[in-house]
């Protein structure tokens, strides 16, 4: 076609030239049709012919000018529709090429390429001037409608601009570059628009393949239906009224189009083409959108230039950005990284076989009527791993309290946990400290039988909490200072700061460290101590239900600051040792053992004895008893032991009692690796982990580790020191562009947060601020990032998410999945998982879920069939960010 060559487009399929060549002579036929029906004159029969060419070859250029406002629909332009007018009322003067026979006109076309550009964007720019006259008219006629409409949805349009703000500069951030000037640039990715509401009026991104659904909010609800159609990206375009020089007409585009694809069959993910998962969003336009867009869509010729200019810039980076999967934000993790960094999986050499069940797949869960309720006997306090009866029963020992470890079900529960009669939605921080609703816990036996000691009291309504403990009946803050004042280099929130508490109780001894800038991993055991951690987790403190048995704990090694236990009764002189030695391998060198036992300053003969065999047993580990001091207020003493630095005492025991663990023990593994009554030498080497204590706290929190080395290639594939300071940015950007404003949470609301998928704890880290806690989850088969996460001050655990967590239901405030539930599909299924999260958040608390698209969409679902709120889901280059809330539904059938 004569036109299409004087644009100087390259088509880049025979089947698509051919749809657009059938759809303009259409037009011109409609067009010429209508003329003949209304018109008064007659058209002389020898240049029929030729007006038919002319009606054919205006209609062309016309269609060109409106579709370089890259719109989805093209628009008559001012220019097209005075022509058209002209063309019915009366023939006037016709172009030159009207009366040209095809071959002149072929030969014409040289020439006239040169002029259409210019001719277009003439058109355009009178185009845009007319249609801003107009524009300005209806803002003004619409301004009070405007306002009501953007009070209520304006908060969340704004995640949708932070959102394609962030995918942009990290593409940016991961070439190295920043974007350039508008000299030279090809056309791409649209300019990011201030807000949705300009984003309407310029019409849909070429390329923005954005879905966004807003629910309650806004109360618009608009479903994601993102994985249809298969039309191809050259097709969309033409569609679209785009010209396909814009988009993927050129070679560049084109190889990077075919790299994408090929990045993502090697990840074996199944996925189609990126060309048509680059497209597929694009169709679902609503038709009152159009309808807005037809009467909104112009744009200055400026800003279309400025758009041109990013496009360029993220079509530059898209193939990197596109290749590492992660188009929302930090990348995924590389593969080379997972050759340089260890999987607790690896490490763990007795990691129990999992079982998962193909039996319970997502077509399952379809409405809210496929869940129950768990007929669990631990009712309404159900904890899949440590409740499972069938497997407690069969064990052959519990002389070392197995039946209060681990013990998951073959089969993961799909099943809901049911709330208490009478639950309230908890009671805030930090109030909550000191009482909670008793029917969210209705449990008494602690309040009966430490009631004296101050730990728990049934006050009306209310559990309360004296902040006492059998350790320190007149308070823990009391107590707290008490230890400062035996030994000055404790230094609470400054060398000390993350510290593990051995037979919490209640918690109160970690409940009142933050106000020292202190946060503590608190555990103990479900026994017969009923509720405890329960108790510690209702008052919105830190805590795991765990016990030390036969096991290590699932923490690594030398990352403690400081170990604690008051009275927690537990046998450290008995076995070799082998629990204190657990203590050993968990504790920092250099950090301290806090022991404020009966044996430290009661006379009994039982004490007497423990003490003697405790202090030969601390002895031979090289630990030294720093000092014993006595608070005469509580009537109790603690003696506070030091972990050596260095290997000497290891070297002149007379004794190898108890013995070094051999060289090959990996003091790291601790995801169900029995414990062994040996004792690992501390690091000595500079660049190696352990052989130096982190600097103070808090500049820990953003102080990239010492031995985290250039050399070393990071989780995002850049050098280990940059990588990490790369996803500290990266989480203070979108914590407080994002989360703290723009995805409908109620900050005061959140204490008790979990990061399921932590990395370097980067999310963690960017809540340092406000008044929360965050448990960071690393999981097994993820690299072994826990120790970095101590190394900056904050705390966390590892776990393997294809089985249920050892916390008690109710637990969480807020649980944040950055592409975790993508990554567990490869290895368990998602339903239970989801039962899962749905067990461990309290009504009323929420998810944030940032994942690849179709993974929200699924995860979507399933939530909507357990009546969660979804408040946002949005999606852009195949990723997306989900945010919902908890309601008090429960189904009304049990298993």
């Amino acid at each position: 076609m004569a036109f299409g060559r004087g644009r100087g487009n390259k088509r880049t399929s025979t089947s698509s030239y051919a749809s657009t060549i059938t759809m303009v002579i259409f037009v011109a036929l409609c067009v010429f049709g209508v003329w003949m029906l209304s018109s008064n004159s007659v058209i002389p029969p020898q240049i029929t012919q030729g007006s038919t060419r002319a009606a054919v070859a205006e209609t062309e250029r016309s269609d060109v000018s409106a579709s370089s406002n890259g719109n989805d629909e093209p628009e008559p332009t001012k220019q097209e529709s005075d022509e058209q007018q002209a063309f019915e009322d009366n023939p006037g003067k016709l172009p030159d090429d009207a009366v040209k026979s095809e071959d002149e006109q072929r030969k014409s076309a040289k020439e006239k390429s040169e002029t259409t550009s210019s001719k277009t964007q003439a058109q355009e720019t009178q185009q845009n001037n007319d249609d801003k006259i107009s524009e300005e008219k209806e803002k003004d006629n619409g301004k009070e409608n405007q306002t009501v409409q953007e009070s209520e949805e304006g908060q969340m349009k704004k995640v949708v601009k932070e959102f394609e703000k962030e995918q942009k500069q990290q593409r940016d951030e991961d070439a190295g570059t920043q974007p350039k000037g508008t000299q030279g640039q090809e056309q791409g990715q649209g300019k990011e628009q201030p807000d949705v509401e300009q984003g309407n009026k310029q019409g849909q991104e070429p390329d923005s393949n954005t879905d966004v659904t807003f629910t309650d909010a806004t109360k618009q609800e608009q479903p994601m239906e993102t994985g249809q159609g298969e039309t191809s990206e050259t097709s969309k375009n033409e569609e679209n009224g785009q010209p396909e020089e814009q988009n993927s007409g050129n070679e560049e585009t084109g190889q990077q189009n075919e790299e994408k694809t090929t990045a993502s069959e090697e990840n074996g993910k199944g996925e189609k083409s990126m060309k048509d998962e680059n497209g597929q969003q694009e169709e679902h336009t609503t038709a009152e959108e159009e309808s807005g867009n037809k009467e909104e869509e112009s744009t200055s010729k400026d800003e279309n230039m400025e758009q041109q200019e990013e496009r360029k810039d993220e079509k530059k980076h898209e193939q990197g950005s596109e290749a590492s999967g992660f188009g929302s934000g930090i990348p995924k993790e590389s593969a080379e990284s997972q050759k340089s960094w260890k999987s607790q999986a690896t490490e763990s050499k007795d990691e129990k076989q999992r079982q998962t069940s193909e039996s319970n797949t997502v077509e399952r869960i379809m409405d809210g009527n496929a869940w129950v309720l768990c007929n669990a006997t631990a009712g309404t306090d159900y904890i899949p791993c440590l409740d499972n009866e069938e497997a407690i029963m069969k064990l052959r020992s519990r002389r070392h309290f197995e039946h209060r470890e681990r013990h998951c079900p073959e089969d993961p529960p799909t099943c809901l946990v049911p709330l208490p009669e009478g639950y309230k939605e908890a009671i805030k921080w930090p109030e909550s400290r000191d009482k909670i609703w008793y029917h969210n816990v209705p449990h008494t036996k602690l309040a009966e039988v430490k009631g004296h000691q101050n730990w728990v009291k049934v006050t009306g309504e209310f559990l309360t909490f004296p902040g006492g403990g059998t350790q320190f009946i007149h308070g823990a803050l009391h107590y707290i200072d008490f230890l400062q004042q035996s030994l000055k280099n404790i230094a609470w929130g400054k060398r000390t700061r993350v510290i593990l508490d051995v037979g919490c109780g209640v918690a109160s001894f970690g409940g009142f460290l933050f106000e020292r800038d202190v946060i503590a991993m608190s555990l103990a055991p479900k026994d017969e101590h009923e509720a405890q951690v329960q108790f510690a987790l209702e008052r919105k403190i830190p805590a795991i239900s765990a016990v030390m048995g036969s096991k290590r704990l699932p923490f690594p090694s030398r990352v403690f600051d400081l170990i604690h236990c008051a009275r927690c009764r537990v046998p450290w002189h008995n076995e070799g040792g082998m629990l204190l030695l657990e203590l050993n391998r968990m504790l920092r060198p250099g950090g301290y053992f806090v022991w404020s036992a009966t044996p430290v300053y009661q006379k009994l003969e039982e004490d007497v004895q423990i003490w003697k065999e405790m202090s030969a047993l601390t002895k031979s580990l090289c630990w030294e008893l720093v000092t014993i001091n006595k608070d005469k207020l509580n009537g109790i003493g603690a003696a506070i032991y030091q972990k050596p630095a260095t290997n000497d005492c290891y070297e002149k025991r007379k004794h190898n009692k108890p013995p070094l663990c051999k060289n090959n023990d990996d003091a790291n593994a601790a995801w169900y690796v029995p414990l062994q009554a040996c004792m690992h030498k501390v690091p000595t080497n500079v660049v190696e982990r352990g052989s130096k204590w982190p600097v103070n706290w808090p500049r820990r929190l953003q102080t990239p580790p010492y031995w985290l080395n250039s050399s070393q290639m990071g989780i995002y594939g850049k050098p280990a020191p940059r990588d990490f300071t790369t996803d500290y940015e990266h989480w203070k950007h979108v914590v407080s562009k994002v989360y703290m404003n723009e995805i409908g949470i109620s900050w005061s609301n959140v204490r008790n947060v979990m990061d399921m998928r932590a990395v370097y704890g980067g999310f963690a880290a960017a809540l340092k601020d406000l008044q929360v806690w965050v448990m960071n989850v690393v999981n097994i088969n993820s690299p072994d990032t826990l120790p970095i996460i101590y190394e900056r001050g904050l705390f966390g655990i590892y776990h393997d998410w294809c089985e249920s967590f050892s916390t008690y239901p109710r637990s969480y405030d807020l649980l944040h999945a950055d592409h975790l539930f993508s990554k567990l599909r490869t290895r368990c299924n998602l339903v239970p998982v989801m039962a899962e999260v749905d067990r461990i958040v309290r009504p009323g608390g929420k998810l944030i879920v940032r994942d690849e698209s179709n993974v929200i969409r699924e995860v979507e679902n399933m939530l909507k069939s357990l009546h969660w709120d979804v408040h946002l889901t949005f999606s852009k280059h195949q990723e997306g960010i989900l945010s919902a809330q908890k309601g008090f539904w429960r189904p009304e059938t049990s298993q």
